[in-house]
């Protein structure tokens, strides 16, 4: 089976390597040349543009950052070229209601829509992990198994029609928000308290607080580790918004999803270029206080 990508960021760039690693031939495309040169280095086939990765395969992921992307890339290319019965892997997260209008623009075009967002972030997608929440018809998902199983640890199948993966992606982000604003606020508190971050890594890594995302978090703050970890302020802040945005749609009150909003409207307006746990160093900021693996240091 043949594959495709398009986007080849911080999370395409770890499906294509996968997808390559498994034996798929992929094609790509990507509008920055650095990443299309990182992909034809992993043994990627560069094309020009979505509608020429889509008449190259049988299966196309699309891991744009919004809904617009998505659908010019589908509808405006994929679309257009690819053969009758393939599939559009939509792993980007989207709002469901953008995934449901792409869904409603391809009845009828024979292909196939998979929407399927992920999670896991940056080691995730480098490391095959992710976690799959797919939507699509059972008889779709089995016949492009192969396909996603090269790139994920956990498939799990949450619907049959195109948004109820993002749904569920939304419900998870407003989890994964909330967990990581108390992380930073619980790290700002240590620093200001004298305990170094070592020992709070170490104490919360084990306790019933440990997880992937605290855990990670975590050691990226107390190495000071705040730009190119793989893991940009933008996305979160984006997933947070269709959080929010699907919240509002049904009238679901997300008081601690709405604080973690606040504290990413924050850290992205300080600091645009750095990652989700750059939110910290604004609460640092206020605080006069840095949490240092070995110390906790006092910055006034």
């Amino acid at each position: 089976m043949r594959t495709g990508i398009i986007g080849i960021g911080d999370m395409g760039s770890g499906l294509a390597k996968n997808l390559i690693a498994n034996g798929f031939e992929t094609s790509g495309w990507d509008l920055l040349d650095h990443r299309m040169s990182a992909f034809a280095d992993l043994g990627g086939v560069c094309k020009d543009n979505a509608a020429e990765v889509g008449a190259a395969s049988d299966a196309v992921f699309v891991m744009v950052m919004n809904g617009d992307q998505a659908k010019e890339v589908i509808l405006d290319g994929l679309a257009t070229t690819m053969a009758k019965g393939s599939a559009i892997i939509l792993s980007a997260t989207v709002k469901p209601r953008e995934a449901r209008e792409i869904g409603a623009a391809l009845e009828g075009s024979g292909l196939h829509l998979i929407d399927t967002p992920v999670s896991g972030g940056f080691p995730g997608a480098q490391g095959g992990t992710l976690t799959m929440m797919a939507a699509a018809p059972d008889a779709v998902l089995d016949r492009f198994a192969p396909v996603m199983e090269a790139v994920s640890a956990n498939i799990h199948r949450v619907g049959t029609r195109p948004g109820d993966g993002q749904t569920v992606k939304a419900c998870l982000q407003s989890l994964i928000g909330a967990q990581f604003s108390a992380t930073f606020e619980a790290a700002a508190l240590a620093a200001k308290a004298g305990v170094p971050g070592e020992v709070i890594l170490k104490v919360f890594s084990t306790s019933s607080a440990g997880c992937g995302v605290v855990n990670n978090a975590l050691e990226k703050i107390i190495d000071r580790q705040f730009e190119g970890t793989g893991s940009h302020i933008n996305t979160m802040h984006k997933d947070l918004t269709i959080s929010m945005g699907l919240g509002e749609e049904l009238g679901v009150p997300l008081h601690t999803a709405a604080a973690a909003m606040q504290i990413f409207h924050a850290g992205r307006t300080r600091y645009p270029d750095g990652d989700n746990w750059t939110c910290t160093r604004v609460i640092e900021e206020i605080v006069g206080a840095e949490l240092h693996r070995h110390a906790a240091k006092k910055t006034r």
